[in-house]
């Protein structure tokens, strides 16, 4: 399969099977579009506007292509699924839903303000500490394990976060293992004690905020109805250059009232923050805030002006990352990932405050997911075993689609609220994320055409 499109003047041809992205002039292009279903010289009768001769040595070059295995490459890939549910189920990542609370009033909240459709609470340390015991009970031989501190807002409980982290410290050597914690927090309660012990600690930091302030205070408001920005930003500008190198992310929320995201990345990065994500919201569509159908082209369009500007101020010695357009090309995820994505319900689970299992932080709540506790374990390995087919291949929208091996299906919880199931997809969310990958492997080029040309 190829997916071919034009984009900021390049000519770009991806082998979806390979992974091999060709940069290409216009002939070249042209001959591609029309090399499988025509002969030689069917595609010089089909392509009068260019020379005969200029044609016949350019469909010789693109066959050479094809026979080295990077263009028209055939899918090896769709039987490997067949062993996916006789797999071992190996877990390897615990979001830990430290905190079922929140000091913020987000109006998008999935999370319903941090109580998930059922009672505020937070999460006392026995839960935290049988949570990690759970981890490496079920992890096999994997040595790295990651555990993210989620709510809710995590540093409503503060003290168990940081007694977990060293409780899970103390298990490491004992059991040969590497925990890689992460928090995610919207900075309220953000403080210098927080912010040193996180810099010590914690591999990652998502620190919340929605970009301009008109924006993130709309949206983000505290629960007495006041904006948030102006108490979060220099927080998280300190933190982020405490963070001296460390990962961390500005992540925000785009929504229906800011179509004009861009403008939101660029605000930040215009901040100092290098490191930024924002996402679309996703809401069912009688929410006044969900992003509608009609909305798409604009923010296509949207996602243009940003890689373009991006690649603008790259060249400017000003760059930074945007998450959604960070791409590998030459390495990227294993074979298994690149098929079933985040590994929800079977590598990947969500523990609750009262220790209650679930696929993922966004499965909480919802009736007939809970698929154990850290007390038994897994209590339902049949859901599991439903989890564990989840893949491109199982998916109708997703196993022609060029972007499969890229996004891996799109998120189950997003497929399951808009369709009752998690083997479907969300429509709004994949012409998305097919532009975003679009665009990062544009700027790939770019910035290759760039060093070529120096």
């Amino acid at each position: 399969m190829v997916h071919q499109y034009k984009s900021n003047g390049y000519n770009i041809v991806l082998d979806v099977c390979s992974g091999s992205v060709h940069v290409v002039d216009d002939l070249v292009y042209d001959i591609i579009a029309n090399y499988e279903n025509h002969t030689k010289e069917q595609v010089i009768e089909l392509l009068p506007s260019y020379d005969k001769d200029e044609v016949s040595e350019a469909y010789d070059e693109v066959t050479g292509l094809v026979e080295d295995g990077t263009l028209f490459t055939e899918d090896i890939f769709k039987d490997y699924i067949i062993d996916f549910k006789k797999r071992k189920t190996v877990v390897k990542a615990l979001c830990i839903n430290i905190a079922h609370d929140c000091n913020l009033a987000c109006r998008y909240c999935f999370a319903g303000e941090g109580e998930y459709k059922g009672d505020r609470g937070l999460m006392p340390l026995d839960i935290a500490k049988k949570s990690l015991d759970f981890l490496v009970a079920n992890s096999g031989n994997r040595v790295n394990l990651e555990v993210d501190f989620f709510g809710g807002e995590p540093l409503m409980n503060w003290d168990v976060v940081k007694e977990t982290v060293r409780y899970g410290r103390s298990l490491e050597e004992k059991h040969n293992k590497k925990f890689r914690f992460t928090l995610t927090t919207n900075g309220v309660l953000l403080n210098d004690e927080v912010m040193e012990f996180a810099n010590k600690e914690m591999a990652n930091v998502v620190l919340s905020i929605d970009g301009r302030k008109e924006i993130h205070d709309y949206m983000r408001p505290t629960r007495n109805g006041k904006g948030s920005y102006d108490l979060l930003l220099p927080k998280f500008q300190e933190f982020a250059k405490k963070r001296a190198g460390k990962s961390y992310y500005v992540r925000g929320t785009y929504t229906h009232n800011n179509l004009d995201f861009s403008k939101d990345v660029l605000h930040m990065a215009d901040l100092g923050f290098d490191q930024i994500s924002i996402e679309p919201v996703v809401s069912l569509p009688d929410e006044p805030y969900a992003i509608k159908e009609e909305d798409i082209p604009y923010l296509l369009d949207q996602y243009d002006i940003l890689a373009k500007e991006m690649i603008k101020r790259h060249k400017e010695g000003r760059g930074f990352n945007f998450f959604h357009f960070m791409i590998d090309l030459t390495g990227g995820p294993c074979v298994a990932k690149r098929l079933s994505g985040c590994g929800s319900g079977t590598e990947y689970l969500s523990v609750t405050p009262w220790g209650d299992l679930y696929p993922c932080h966004q499965f909480v709540g919802e009736d007939g997911f809970c698929i154990g506790n850290v007390n038994e374990g897994i209590t339902k390995p049949e859901l599991v075993d439903e989890f564990k087919l989840c893949n491109v291949y199982a998916k109708d929208k997703c196993k022609d689609c060029f972007a499969r091996f890229y996004c891996s299906g799109g998120c189950a919880a997003n497929s399951y609220k808009f369709h009752g199931n998690i083997l479907d997809a969300y429509d709004i969310g994949c012409e998305l994320q097919k532009k975003r990958i679009e665009c990062a492997i544009m700027i790939k080029a770019a910035l290759a055409d760039e060093e070529e040309n120096q």
